[in-house]
């Protein structure tokens, strides 16, 4: 099928994937990766080699377009038959160059890469990448594709539905903010719930406070916990033969239903889930808000990721105001997440325990008492810094947010 306007249409509405021939022996493979993502690949004829343009966010033909046109100029270079050849055996590697600006004064050329560059679209307008060396396993299931990659930045780093979940060089930023302010903040949390999360990397930071007894971890899909058993050990440092987790694949929601009807509470619960534009979009609504809920037993809390409150401002206003509904303490926090390029919303929400009501004097105390020793992003100082929002992310928050 030609690369034209209507194929594309074509393509978004197909459940499989399309292949769009756009001329000197490339094809652009459109794969739908969601309820609004597609995932763009542009491919050489005959090569098994491939320039990962990654995940792209978009319901609409002009997002589509703009993905077709950000191939297109990645790929400029391959307008000539040698630069197309170079580009052929060693897709990124052109691409790194033209990162390069010479005029830096502390600029070196980028080492010659001969891997993928993998790119992830944060908005229509705006994406960043890293080159991997080595794809290990790329695997597609009912749910969505799961590839793992060797990269000189991370290490292992694992992509879902072309987004970046988690790495081996980065975890501890997600997972340690995610997990240690909501869960020092509780004076002895014993039972914990995490929705998703299925590369261990939460659970093993819940159970490293000794007061917990134990972990249910709740997720989607199997094959996420097979890969990372297999391929994430330094992310998950062997949780998954601790005998306090337990884990269960289903959904989140009917799984969530189940252990409210059987009277379950639970100290903490951790929403690690993939982004809200993904098929995990039915977990950020109020009416799951109000089943966790449910689950919690007095003086519990809930934490959950936002996503960028730079390039999705919109979608941070809303589970703000979701959660704001349903809770009556909101504590909003952000950091720098590397892996996801960018400044990084989330949240802890709850009825009785508030983080901020934790100082360092009182987190330090905890920290040394439960032994939580080798964390390698929080500490007693950052506890309090993590929820220090800067003015355009203020300007998201509901009236009157925190206690409401």
């Amino acid at each position: 099928m030609a690369l034209t306007d209507r194929s594309i249409r074509h393509a978004q509405a197909s459940d499989k994937p399309r292949k769009l021939a756009d001329g000197k022996g490339l094809y652009l493979l459109i794969t739908r990766a969601g309820s609004k993502l597609w995932r763009m690949d542009y491919r050489f004829l005959g090569k098994r080699k491939t320039l990962s343009l990654g995940a792209y966010p978009g319901t609409t033909l002009q997002a589509a377009q703009a993905a077709r046109e950000a191939a297109r100029q990645a790929l400029k270079a391959g307008t000539d038959p040698a630069a197309r050849g170079r580009e052929a055996r060693h897709p990124g590697r052109d691409l790194a160059a033209r990162a390069w600006d010479p005029a830096r004064p502390d600029a070196r050329p980028p080492a010659p890469g001969n891997g993928e560059l993998l790119l992830e679209w944060l908005n229509p307008d705006s994406a960043f990448g890293f080159r991997a060396t080595r794809r290990l396993e790329a695997v597609r299931t009912p749910y969505q594709t799961l590839e793992v990659f060797d990269t000189p930045q991370w290490g292992k780093l694992f992509r879902l539905d072309g987004r970046y979940m988690t790495s081996e060089g980065d975890e501890f930023f997600y997972h340690e903010a995610m997990v240690h302010p909501m869960a020092v903040s509780h004076p002895a949390p014993r039972t914990a719930l995490v929705i998703g999360g299925g590369d261990g990397g939460s659970s093993e930071e819940l159970l490293k406070h000794p007061s917990m007894e134990r972990v249910v971890m709740a997720e989607l899909d199997g094959e996420v916990v097979r890969i990372a058993r297999a391929h994430l050990g330094a992310v998950h440092r062997g949780v998954f033969a601790d005998p306090r987790l337990e884990v269960r694949i289903g959904d989140g929601w009917v799984l969530a239903e189940a252990l409210a009807g059987q009277g379950e509470r639970f100290d903490l619960i951790v929403f690690d889930l993939t982004d809200p534009d993904s098929p995990a979009h039915r977990l950020y609504t109020r009416a799951f808000f109000l089943l966790a809920k449910e689950l919690l037993n007095p003086g519990g809390a809930i934490s959950l990721h936002l996503g960028s409150p730079i390039f999705n401002p919109d979608q941070v206003r809303k589970l703000l105001a979701n959660l704001a509904g349903v809770f009556r303490i909101l504590r909003p926090l952000g950091l720098y997440i590397p892996l996801y390029g960018c400044y990084w919303g989330l949240a802890v929400a709850s009825d009785g325990l508030d983080p901020l009501a934790a100082d360092g004097a009182r987190v330090a105390r905890r920290l040394q008492a439960r032994n939580i020793l080798g964390l390698r992003y929080y500490n007693e100082e950052i506890h309090r810094a993590l929820f220090a929002l800067p003015n355009f992310y203020r300007d998201l928050l509901p009236p009157k947010a925190g206690e409401i």
